[in-house]
């Protein structure tokens, strides 16, 4: 048992607080108090805001290794995806580089309170052992105490082949999904680069053993590609491909109408925004304001390192509540949090991620918010986006226990993962 005291609030959800201790018991949410003789830790959280463990809800691991190419700065996604695959051809995807990328992502996302983290992995050699790298990323996760969704992505791979390396993968991993640290999901790069044959291929893997679909949509090269080779918009061909349904979450989704809006509004999609990929990198701005408004759920991602060269959730929540105002009505900062919150976890079907209320899973981030940079901020809730944009938790908790103290890893040396990745992929 573990017992969080001394908090100046706890962010329940996006509409609750509370004050007093937050007891931890067998992984979730106690919703009693220590009993007299418990065994029981305490963790010090004077001067700090508790919230629910941020999930990023769209990351692609692989690419920590692979940041700030030169030609990958704000630049077409024409000429960004083929220099991106040109990395990864002198590199050599395989296991090993599968674990050191991800070993580098998985901690960088704990050491900024990113306590569920979903890898949509795109990139599958031919012939490449897809279960030995699937494997390799599950393990690095679970080596540093992070939640992981691996998502059997697909970017222009032989159908078949693809679905038959998703099944194994199902196969293979599927029984370590039980504790809730691992989840799989399956999902196409998009529109541009996989066929229907591939959607539906992955839609029959998901329906037989029950995982997430999750896409991305309606960047500027999807929507163009689409347009060029069915003459038709992303959207009106998900709908065809049977990807238009619960179950599903889009990516993205930065030049939509309001004819869509509506469209996916009905079908029960879920989404996911990350503005830290697709401001910087020029590929627009998701409406996010229309979409919550017409009753899609809307989570939050950074996308991955070669288009965001960090996997820090809350600063793309602080970005995601400046820039809505550019395409829309403000967004409040409690909104914007809960999207990075329970938003994410809707989208991964995980109602018992992104809340600290009773029986949700225990993981939460401990934020100090006594130093200067906090100093005359009225709602220090608020001020966890508006104030201090370089924030990381002091402390981190996932399913109960203690993966992130005094702002260090608990179970990992982070040199140690550095050097791990750079010698596996030197920078020049």
């Amino acid at each position: 048992m573990l017992t969080i005291t001394g908090a100046t609030r706890i962010l329940v959800d996006e509409a609750t607080e509370r004050h007093g201790d937050l007891v931890l018991r067998d992984g979730v949410v106690a919703t009693d108090e220590p009993m007299p003789g418990e065994n029981a830790q305490t963790l010090d959280a004077s001067g700090c805001v508790v919230t629910p463990g941020l999930v990023n809800a769209h990351h692609h691991l692989l690419q920590s290794a692979f940041r700030t190419l030169p030609g990958t700065r704000g630049v077409a996604m024409r000429d960004w995806l083929p220099t991106m695959a040109a990395a990864y051809g002198r590199a050599g995807v395989d296991a090993e580089l599968a674990a050191v990328a991800a070993s580098v992502g998985v901690a960088e996302g704990l050491l900024c309170g990113v306590t569920t983290v979903a890898d949509h992995h795109l990139t599958w050699p031919s012939g490449a052992d897809s279960v030995a790298i699937a494997t390799a990323t599950a393990d690095a996760a679970r080596a540093l105490g992070g939640r992981l969704v691996f998502v059997r992505g697909s970017a222009r791979d032989d159908p078949q082949e693809a679905a038959s390396s998703a099944e194994a993968i199902v196969q293979a991993l599927l029984p370590r999904t039980g504790e809730g640290m691992l989840q799989l999901a399956v999902g196409p790069a998009g529109v541009h680069s996989d066929s229907r044959e591939t959607f539906e291929l992955f839609a029959e893997v998901a329906a037989k053993h029950g995982l997430r679909r999750r896409t991305q949509a309606n960047e500027q090269v999807d929507v163009a590609i689409a347009l060029e080779k069915y003459g038709r918009r992303p959207i009106d061909l998900l709908e065809d491909w049977g990807w238009l349904e619960p179950g599903v979450t889009l990516a993205h989704l930065c030049d939509v109408t309001g004819e869509e809006i509506r469209r996916l509004a009905a079908s029960g999609i879920t989404a996911t925004h990350a503005p830290g990929c697709d401001l910087p990198m020029g590929w627009g701005i998701a409406p996010v304001a229309a979409l919550r408004s017409a009753g899609i759920v809307v989570g939050l991602g950074t996308s991955g390192g070669g288009s965001n060269d960090a996997g820090h959730l809350l600063a793309d929540a602080r970005l995601a509540m400046q820039v809505a105002p550019l395409v829309g009505p403000p967004i409040a900062a409690r909104e914007v949090l809960a999207m990075a919150m329970a938003g994410s976890a809707a989208g991964l079907g995980r109602a018992e991620l992104g809340t600290l209320r009773a029986g949700s899973a225990a993981d939460l981030c401990v934020w100090d918010v006594s130093g200067v940079a906090d100093s005359g901020v009225a709602d220090p809730v608020a001020g966890l986006l508006w104030a201090n944009p370089g924030r990381r938790p002091k402390h981190v908790v996932v399913a109960g226990r203690v993966v992130v103290r005094d702002y260090q890893l608990v179970d990992a040396d982070e040199r140690e993962l550095v050097a791990a990745l750079a010698e596996r992929v030197p920078v020049a």
